[in-house]
């Protein structure tokens, strides 16, 4: 697609309020993880961001997509969408596709990632469900937002810029493949030694 790419005012201000979120959500997650590891620490101030970015950025989104369209809008908040429209042309209009996916991610990722919040805070027995089950729905988000593409031959997609390609396709969508993942990991790791403790307390009163 198309080149370009520099990183002017709007990009700027783009990756910055990012950046606001990101250290709101770490200051928020790092405040409610106090006591606990650092692994737990780590992962609330990722699930405090994770909500922020469902109902802060893809909320409005969804909201401005369904009575209008990206850029048409003179939202604030749609800037960063057309900025990132840049990347991903089909953020700019009504994609059925795209708007089904972030509907999906909000509701249920948002809601997901408070509810895990509160489950690791908490030290509730179904935390690991609530976890796998998140990752799921962020990895189906990912897949379903960019597969329908590339099977077209990635007409929407700008991989001509350094910036559209490497920032704001790879870097941001790659974070919602590694994270949850690795978060996947984690939770198989637990469950395995849940088993086996359990199977172990078992076999004492054999």
């Amino acid at each position: 697609m198309h080149a370009g790419g520099e990183l002017g005012a709007a990009a700027g201000g783009s990756l910055l309020l990012c950046a606001s979120l990101l250290a709101v959500g770490c200051a928020l997650g790092l405040r409610l993880g106090r006591g606990r590891g650092a692994a737990d620490r780590g992962l609330l101030a990722w699930l405090c961001f994770n909500a922020l970015v469902h109902f802060a950025l893809e909320g409005p989104y969804v909201y401005l997509s369904m009575v209008g369209n990206i850029t048409d809008s003179d939202a604030l908040i749609a800037s960063l969408w057309k900025e990132y429209g840049k990347a991903d042309a089909r953020w700019l209009y009504f994609d059925p596709t795209i708007v089904s996916v972030e509907i999906l991610t909000v509701v249920l990722g948002g809601s997901l990632a408070l509810v895990l919040v509160y489950a690791i805070v908490k030290e509730k027995h179904y935390r690991h469900f609530v976890q796998i089950t998140l990752c799921v729905c962020e990895l189906y988000g990912g897949w379903m937002t960019f597969c329908p593409d590339w099977l077209m031959g990635s007409p929407n997609l700008n991989t001509n810029s350094w910036l559209y390609f490497w920032v704001y396709l790879v870097f941001f969508n790659g974070v919602w493949v590694l994270i949850p993942g690795l978060l996947l990991w984690q939770s198989w790791v637990e469950l395995k030694k849940m088993h086996h403790k359990g199977s172990n307390s078992r076999k004492k009163f054999q």
